[in-house]
């Protein structure tokens, strides 16, 4: 560790972390509480991130899930423990094909190509690279062990070439009416009416590829495998069976973690999944969800010609983590004075002391930031220099 006041070395994304200046005694001082959960495990901290499907551009819809990720990931350090953290790239996905096909590109090229702008995106807001990156192209055989290990226990089934997961069950587990299940599942691509289906919450595992997709053998035909399917394989093979976070937009609740999380556990016979879900609060503009399909999209490139990464960084961060917000200018602008405000509140060097602990207590009970805040401005430069670092606000 350290000496206090030693500059540490930089983190993955170039800026300075906690790990260094700010690691606290063996003993943490403060558990890390997110979602009604106290994240203590005995080794790292395993945090599975749902990442991109490289198709298209970064908004801050996006953004804001993967700020939220690092700071989870940065607080577990702060208390004392280590992250492990599996952020994956859906890089074999329908959604992506169909993008390549209408540019005239392969594929992958165009994952390659999507990946590279991302991960430059998220390096101006300060967001480390992950420890692990899978991919789903490179975990198609993993695919195909799950689905045998499916059908193996009766959780599967084969019809058509597809191998279809049972399903029937997750609506009413996840607290939805079949028609509000039935819904969100149309809402990401699922199909009412496929043949060879025993009921309309069965998802493929595996299914079979038209001459235009992309295809790989297996015992069921050539084909590709399902959305909900290749996380769960990524997951698995990256972090084990079990997990202490998964985390996504609060978009991804149903259908995704939920078939997500019911495959691994119908496999590996280990429940639950994850030990916490953490599910960030739904970006908006004009009243709707920020997507792609509805092209209310403002852009992560387009704000950062206007602010500072670490202004945009706060702008997401300045806000109860699970609540939806409505994405405006006024949002960023709000944030590169408030940015201002901490950084003259920091002041030039000086030395290390012990009064950001009310700091971390703030962030460390549920990532209170707002709150955080304020105890900064009540406690002055030293609390506001911890603040900072600890929020990846400023390079040193």
């Amino acid at each position: 560790m350290a000496a206090p006041g030693a500059n540490p070395p930089p983190t993955s994304s170039g800026v300075v972390g906690v790990e260094g200046r700010y690691r606290l005694r063996e003993r943490p001082a403060v558990p890390l509480v997110v979602a009604g959960r106290r994240l203590l495990p005995v080794g790292p901290l395993r945090m599975y991130t749902c990442g991109i499907t490289p198709y298209d551009v970064t908004h801050v819809g996006h953004a804001a899930t993967f700020v939220w990720a690092d700071l989870v990931a940065t607080l577990a350090h702060a208390t004392g423990g280590e992250a492990l953290v599996a952020r994956n790239v859906t890089d074999v996905d329908d959604v992506l094909t169909t993008a390549a096909r209408t540019r005239g590109r392969p594929y992958d090229e165009l994952a390659l190509t999507q990946e590279f702008l991302f991960d430059r995106d998220m390096r101006a807001l300060s967001v480390a690279t992950p420890a692990l990156t899978p991919r789903a192209r490179a975990h198609v055989a993993a695919v195909a062990r799950l689905a045998a290990a499916l059908l193996d226990v009766g959780a599967a089934y084969e019809s058509e070439g597809f191998v279809y997961f049972r399903g029937g069950d997750l609506p009413a587990a996840a607290g939805l009416s079949e028609e509000a299940a039935l819904t969100a599942s149309q809402e990401y691509g699922d199909q009412a009416g496929v043949p060879g289906r025993e009921s309309p919450f069965d998802v493929p595992v595996w299914r079979p590829s038209g001459e235009s997709d992309p295809a790989w053998p297996s015992p069921w035909g050539w084909g590709r495998p399902g959305w909900h399917a290749e996380c769960a394989a990524m997951a698995v093979s990256a972090l084990g069976s079990t997990v202490d976070v998964l985390l996504g937009g609060v978009d991804l609740a149903f259908p995704h973690h939920a078939y997500q999380a019911a495959m691994v556990e119908a496999a590996t016979g280990s429940a639950p999944f994850a030990r916490t879900t953490v599910h960030v609060g739904e970006v908006r503009r004009e009243g709707r969800k920020m997507a792609k399909s509805t092209g209310n999209l403002v852009l992560v490139s387009e704000l950062l010609e206007r602010y500072s990464g670490a202004a945009l960084r706060l702008a997401l961060l300045h806000r109860p983590w699970s609540e939806p917000w409505e994405c405006e200018e006024r949002v960023f602008e709000d944030a590169a004075r408030l940015l201002a405000e901490l950084d003259e509140l920091a002041g030039g060097p000086g030395v290390h002391s012990e009064r950001h602990d009310a700091v971390l207590e703030a962030l460390a009970a549920e990532l209170d930031v707002p709150r955080a805040v304020e105890v900064a401005r009540a406690e002055g430069r030293e609390a506001a220099r911890y603040l900072m670092d600890v929020l990846k606000l400023r390079r040193l």
